[in-house]
């Protein structure tokens, strides 16, 4: 569109910050946008549906499938309908970021653009691309961490001195590190004023080439801060999601996890961290809070983990010093039958059924149909990365790849990267073996 055009020009010199949403998409506990509406006069929130994050991958999957597409439009809706309720709205664009944000600062005179910092390769290379055009404009990006429950600057080690090993990792930062309180939610924004806002893509606009199946049953996560605080409360106070290995959740059933939300940034980790001491407080302490806070550190985890390693753990051999032989990268019969459920092994079958049905499966299922892809199938570790990537509503780089890396005996923590036996995996997660009967009924 003609941005140009759009725009109602300002006689005034007052200061206007571009807000840059990604994955991020929230009123609360956003420090970014706390700040920006502070630090300015008018702010303009934009976000990108960028063409990338919807290709084919050269391991012949998606990167971002169906079902998660379906939960970040309705996510994106949200946080635009969020704004409209405060006298705005968030302009919305398809396509690159650094193709359109340098001309978006010269067309609304911006005097800075704010944004959230990824971890990935992929994503900090377009940051560090719209950065070093920016520049050239004179134009400060300023960069926010605001996706972990603990702040980098408030570990109890620098980033290069993090412990490799998980349990040292939890200790030394639940001892050590305070976790901050969140920041406000506004509830006063002075937007840019816009023409036009722009219009959402739909879902066969993103992924033109998938077949959309209009009898398909719902997803079982619905997109937004409104739905996910909704889950939040029920969790605390039902534990409802906190299936364990032995637990057996139906596929048609409501799960209430909260990762989906966590993922896309429509709900703060901190956020679940002091809803769950206000709930203990209340209501006393609950078995599963304790495993909330797990699931948080190993996000965290896992994150860091990315920031101080790089790339290492998209690669092949991972962080493995001695030659190793590496197994090809190639849509194998073995390959398929396991993503389309006809392994002829009843519950792997069933498990992955639920992740292309739903597009979640919780992780000891995950767990599970990892190491039987690798240790029983043979088959390289990173064509079942990539075809989670395409799967998992609740995705993330250094959640997904830093899991799968361990499984395959070649992530950053040796002690997680034993050998991992499928027999014994599969009897601590289905002793009586009913799990694949329930899952089916």
């Amino acid at each position: 569109m003609q941005i140009a055009s759009q725009y109602k020009m300002a006689t005034d010199m007052s200061k206007r910050i571009l807000v840059w949403f990604r994955n991020d998409l929230r009123l609360h506990d956003n420090e970014m946008l706390v700040e920006a509406i502070a630090k300015s006069d008018y702010i303009l929130p934009v976000y990108f549906f960028d063409p990338r994050q919807f290709e084919t991958t050269i391991y012949g999957t998606l990167k971002t499938g169906l079902i998660r597409t379906q939960f970040l439009l309705e996510n994106v809706e949200a946080l635009r309908e969020s704004f409209r309720k405060l006298g705005g709205d968030i302009l919305i664009l398809t396509g690159k970021p650094e193709d359109h944000l340098p001309e978006l600062v010269s067309t609304y005179e911006i005097t800075e653009v704010y944004h959230h910092r990824e971890v990935a390769n992929e994503e900090t290379a377009i940051s560090t691309q719209v950065e070093d055009l920016l520049w050239k404009l004179k134009i400060n990006l300023k960069h926010f961490i605001g996706h972990t429950l603990y702040n980098k600057e408030d570990l109890p080690f620098p980033i290069k001195d993090i412990p490799d090993v998980f349990t040292q990792f939890k200790k030394k930062t639940e001892r050590d590190a305070v976790v901050k309180p969140c920041f406000l939610t506004p509830t006063e924004i002075s937007f840019l004023t816009i023409a036009d806002w722009g219009t959402m893509p739909v879902l066969n606009e993103l992924l033109p080439n998938e077949k959309i199946d209009p009898l398909a049953q719902p997803i079982l996560f619905k997109g937004g801060e409104v739905e996910a605080f909704k889950h939040l409360d029920d969790f605390l106070l039902t534990g409802e999601g906190m299936a364990n290995a032995n637990t057996i959740v139906k596929k048609n059933a409501v799960v209430a996890n909260l990762s989906a939300w966590l993922a896309v940034g429509s709900l703060s980790p901190r956020e679940v961290y002091w809803k769950l001491k206000e709930s203990e407080a209340n209501y006393g302490l609950k078995p599963y809070f304790g495993q909330i806070i797990l699931g948080l550190l190993w996000r965290d985890y896992f994150r860091f983990m990315f920031k101080k390693y790089g790339n290492t753990f998209f690669k092949q051999e991972g962080f493995k010093q001695e030659a190793q032989a590496t197994l090809p990268i190639q849509q194998s019969t073995a390959l398929i039958q396991w993503k389309t459920a006809n392994t002829g092994h009843v519950v792997v079958d069933s498990i992955m059924e639920e992740l292309n049905t739903t597009g979640y499966i919780n992780n000891s299922s995950r767990m599970l149909v990892a190491i039987y892809l690798i240790t029983e199938l043979k088959v390289n570790w990173i064509m079942g990365a990539a075809y989670f990537e395409e799967k998992l509503i609740d995705y993330n780089p250094a959640s997904n790849w830093g899991n799968w890396a361990n499984i395959a005996g070649v992530g950053n923590d040796q002690r997680l990267s034993a050998s991992f036996s499928f027999e014994k995996q599969l009897k601590n997660f289905d002793p009586k073996g009913t799990y694949a009967q329930v899952i089916r009924a």
